[in-house]
């Protein structure tokens, strides 16, 4: 049945504080990566090589090349440039882009490893995770590739506040593409201006990029982090319900509906708790989400 939805450009799907966590994620990885894991002092003061590189659940690619700069101490930029000759083991969609196969994991840090050992030990765990029969069937059930399950899994992984929340994102994502409908999913439009934020304005979508989830249909041409296995769990076995809308309003309460107006009360709520943290952030800040048009 053909629904009636709210212009584009009124509907706000979800705002929460996912990149508080994204901080937080990157200041421990940063330390794990800086600081040998396992303890191998040799006594005379000098730095010494760290023997594990933590990767966090919900990086993405650019996030990762830079961990691995740090822990195998070369030039920034480096691991980015050996992509080239990595031979990464990606399927055919990923047109060669490693985006949401560099599994979250810790990886042992050897004396003879390389930009391109590494990115190729997390690609190779990756498709071990992704490629099981379990995800490759829940693809399936679901009308989708392996591919498109780990673009849906890395949005999930951004949006979701808890792991019990994931399965009940996949079904937004599913019921919004099923419908026809846009997904407006704010980390999308976070990955395509390389940032991580709660302040998406209304010139923020309307920028001119495939990852602009308020303007193009579908789903991003690739992933827009890495997930992890609860993710990816979600995104093959989405929980069951009719929601099209969810809010963090405050920690540990994330609401979902299918109800517009319902919605909307519920953003109301989240920024009136988010001005009772952040007195500046009021009306004046230029977020949509100031406005009781927008959800």
């Amino acid at each position: 049945m053909q629904m009636n939805t709210p212009p584009r450009s009124t509907i706000r799907l979800t705002r929460r504080g996912r990149a508080a966590l994204i901080a937080a994620g990157a200041v421990v990885a940063a330390t794990a990566v800086a600081v040998p894991l396992l303890s191998v002092g040799g006594g005379d003061g000098a730095a010494e090589r760290p023997a594990s590189l933590v990767i966090p659940e919900g990086w993405r690619s650019g996030q990762v090349y830079e961990a691995v700069d740090k822990a195998l101490a070369l030039p920034a930029g480096s691991t980015r440039k050996s992509l080239s000759k990595a031979k990464l083991l990606l399927p055919e969609d990923a047109e060669g882009n490693p985006e949401g196969y560099l599994f979250p994991a810790t990886y042992p840090l050897r004396e003879k490893s390389t930009p391109e050992s590494l990115l190729a030990a997390m690609v190779e765990t990756a498709n071990k995770k992704f490629n099981g029969g379990q995800v490759t069937a829940g693809a399936q059930r679901n009308a989708m590739n392996v591919y498109q399950a780990v673009t849906i899994a890395s949005i999930i992984q951004a949006e979701a506040a808890t792991e019990q929340d994931m399965g009940r994102v996949a079904r937004v994502v599913f019921n919004r593409l099923e419908r026809g409908m846009p997904l407006q999913m704010d980390s999308t439009i976070n990955y395509a201006l390389n940032r991580s934020t709660l302040n998406t304005t209304v010139d923020d979508t309307k920028i001119d990029s495939p990852y602009n989830s308020y303007r193009r249909m579908g789903l991003p041409p690739t992933p827009i982090a890495n997930p992890g296995e609860a993710a990816m769990r979600a995104a093959v076995n989405p929980t069951e319900g009719d929601w099209l809308y969810f809010v963090t309003v405050k920690p540990g309460d994330t609401r979902f509906t299918a109800n517009y107006q319902e919605h909307l009360r519920n953003v109301t709520e989240f920024n009136q708790n988010r001005r009772k943290a952040s007195p500046e952030a009021g009306a004046g800040s230029g977020s949509p989400s100031s406005s009781p048009a927008t959800g």
